[in-house]
């Protein structure tokens, strides 16, 4: 069975990426075509990328926990146009562990996190990702209470399954290129 890493895409205190990401984790687990695990960079304190004296430590495991997916689900808020500097960081830490695995982008902001998922699509591509065409787009004015609770309206699950189809398609056809 295909293990896909659903990765939370913010580190930041007070984030709701958890809360998205276990929404995803939620409709992926009830279709039964794979192994669906939340990936959280918060836990793996990797320090900035060429820092002096940085702590090393975590790299190791977050190589090994990409490594050991065959796809993957980012969780992405916009800041700024743009995907946080955390995600930027952790993608960026490794290179052949994102090698002919494919993705698909759950984002959120004020306009859906659009712009912050085209720029994720650019990274990936430069790491040899995948990313499928479906892309659930979350707003903070209506998917979310007070843009901290999260309530999707009902419509974006389906748009969840149809991604995951994609990513579980791809997953599957990248995996014989491994092999």
């Amino acid at each position: 069975m295909l293990k896909v890493g659903i990765i939370l895409g913010s580190t930041r205190e007070g984030r709701v990426s958890p809360q998205v990401g276990e929404w995803v984790k939620k409709i992926g687990d009830s279709r039964g075509d794979a192994t669906y695990e939340i990936i959280d960079i918060a836990d793996f304190k990797l320090p900035l990328l060429g820092e002096a004296g940085g702590n090393t430590s975590g790299v190791g495991e977050w190589s090994s926990k990409v490594k050991s997916c065959d796809g993957f689900v980012f969780i992405v808020s916009e800041y700024n146009h743009s995907i946080s500097g955390a995600l930027k960081n952790a993608l960026d830490y490794l290179r052949d562990e994102w090698n002919n695995k494919a993705a698909g982008i759950v984002s959120y902001g004020s306009v859906g996190g659009a712009r912050a998922a085209e720029h994720l699509r650019g990274i990936c591509g430069e790491l040899l990702i995948a990313d499928v065409r479906v892309h659930p787009a979350l707003s903070l004015f209506t998917d979310f209470e007070n843009g901290t609770i999260f309530k999707p309206k009902e419509v974006q699950a389906q748009s969840v399954n149809d991604m995951l189809d994609q990513v579980i398609a791809w997953s599957s056809a990248l995996k014989t290129i491994r092999q």
